[in-house]
């Protein structure tokens, strides 16, 4: 038997330690489990470093010798000691319960850093691999090669984690594109653009295409572990195009349409961006094929005391905040709902347009993005 009877006089006096209630409650219903009494190894850490503090507080506080406090709770005298000692250097809280001392890191610091500093500046292909995604296998892999150390993938996961990393869907960046011309643009081009603006008292407008379709889906559900959830599904085809611009102040104008956007319907989206408009429009478009014909270079050029058109830098789509209304309406809405028929898609598709162009302090985040938020410096 671990703990002598005669410890139960102990139990009222239990409240005279500076326990808060819930830690007198947790040492009251543990004196009472006969189980831990009768084997030491099952009384848990917690009740065990309370029983520390109420034999040292017998003896400090209440004047009870050493041993009596160690025959009372049946422990060997020297613990009593051990305990007053440690007391004696850092009080109570030096009488909690200390975790074991687990074995040596297999994976050292050393290794830590290299793990870091690989995920983030290669790719597997660096390595000889066929995939451009770091996977924790691939990496256990590598540790085996760099390191002679031999570890499973999930204890590369939880390095990982520790070293603020998380496995994640990656964005996808051009390998063609000049970073260049993205510089020029950031230091040259689009300060110009803005003391143009600032020239003309014009608005600075951010404009793309996409296309919407009944078949276009994404998202996750939950579902049997190893068997793939079924979600019934309308798998007709069909959809819309969609044109929309917004501004760092907060404006969005969009146009729907379900033919192809032709230069003719882009003109049409052009008239209506400035009608009624009080202030001159500086449009920021992509290089798709319509917005550099000659029917739209000379639409622009016969209004160009109200509107003007410049590029954005080629293949490099996220540099454009009206790219995020296609992520809020496909990502985020149409995607994850159950369309029935193009019809039905039309009507979750406006309603979706609608909801963005009242929440301004939506469109206003679509221009704090780290690829965006040079566009957000312009507010006239």
């Amino acid at each position: 038997m671990l703990v002598n009877y005669r410890a139960v006089n102990y139990k009222k006096d239990i409240n005279c330690l500076l326990f808060d209630r819930e830690e007198t409650l947790t040492v009251k219903s543990a004196m009472n489990d006969e189980e831990w009494m009768q084997d030491g190894r099952k009384i848990p850490d917690e009740v065990m470093g309370y029983i520390r503090k109420m034999a040292v507080q017998a003896v400090r506080e209440r004047g009870q010798s050493p041993e009596v406090v160690a025959e009372i709770f049946n422990f060997n005298r020297s613990c009593i000691y051990r305990w007053l000692k440690h007391y004696d250097e850092g009080g109570y809280e030096a009488l909690e319960s200390q975790p074991a001392p687990g074995a040596e890191p297999v994976v050292t610091s050393e290794m830590d850093v290299w793990l870091k500093q690989t995920v983030l500046t290669h790719t597997p292909v660096d390595f000889g691999y066929d995939t451009a995604l770091w996977t924790r296998d691939i990496l256990a892999e590598l540790l085996k090669k760099e390191f002679g150390v031999a570890v499973s993938g999930s204890t590369v996961s939880l390095h990982l984690r520790k070293l603020g990393l998380s496995y994640q869907q990656p964005a996808y960046q051009d390998r063609d594109r000049d970073p260049g011309e993205v510089e020029r643009f950031l230091n040259e081009k689009f300060p110009r653009i803005q003391r143009l603006a600032d020239k003309l008292g014009a608005d600075i407008g951010f404009e793309d295409e996409a296309g919407v379709g009944i078949m276009t889906r994404s998202g996750r559900t939950w579902g049997l572990a190893g068997k793939t959830p079924m979600v019934r599904v309308c798998m007709k085809r069909g959809g819309y195009n969609v044109l929309s611009m917004v501004t760092p102040t907060g404006e969005m104008k969009y146009s729907v349409t379900a033919d192809s956007v032709d230069s003719v319907h882009y003109i049409e989206f052009l008239k209506n961006l400035i009608r009624d408009r009080e202030r001159p429009l500086i449009l920021l478009v992509d290089r798709i094929s319509f917005h550099r014909s000659q029917e739209v270079r000379d639409f622009v050029r016969a209004h160009r005391a109200r509107l003007r058109l410049f590029f954005l830098p080629r293949r490099a789509p996220e540099m454009n905040p009206d790219e995020q209304v296609w992520n809020e309406i496909k990502n985020h809405r149409i995607e994850k709902q159950p369309i029935e028929n193009k019809n039905d898609l039309k009507k979750r598709l406006y309603s979706a347009l609608r909801s963005i162009q009242k929440n301004t302090g939506r469109i206003l985040s679509f221009f704090q993005l780290p690829a965006t938020q040079y566009a957000s410096v312009y507010v006239a």
